[in-house]
């Protein structure tokens, strides 16, 4: 038994306002609400912003560094990224310290 092949945009995970969009678009009933040029530059703009980072100097254990370059190498990426990550997620709230 073969699956059925879509045509264009016929998606069976597409919900109601995604149909709606997707039917406009191959009407060419679509328009953009706002200009390519201004929405590619706010983007950027909102990608520059995340990407601005500050350096800091912070006083850490040996061993704590030895751990978290151990973890890094496990995982393949630099330790300072590693920190970073960690920082960021605590500071963002998706991790948590055991209690």
């Amino acid at each position: 038994m073969s699956k059925p092949k879509h045509q264009k945009f016929e998606a069976p995970f597409a919900d109601t306002e995604e149909a709606e969009l997707m039917s406009a678009v191959e009407a060419g009933a679509f328009s953009e609400e706002m200009p390519l040029a201004r929405a590619k530059a706010e983007w950027q703009d909102a990608v520059q912003a995340t990407l601005r980072k500050k350096p800091i100097t912070i006083r850490i254990q040996e061993q704590d560094i030895a751990a978290i370059k151990a973890l890094a190498l496990e995982r393949g990426i630099p330790y300072q990224t590693l920190v970073a990550s960690i920082l960021h997620r605590f500071a963002r709230g998706t991790l948590r310290e055991d209690a």
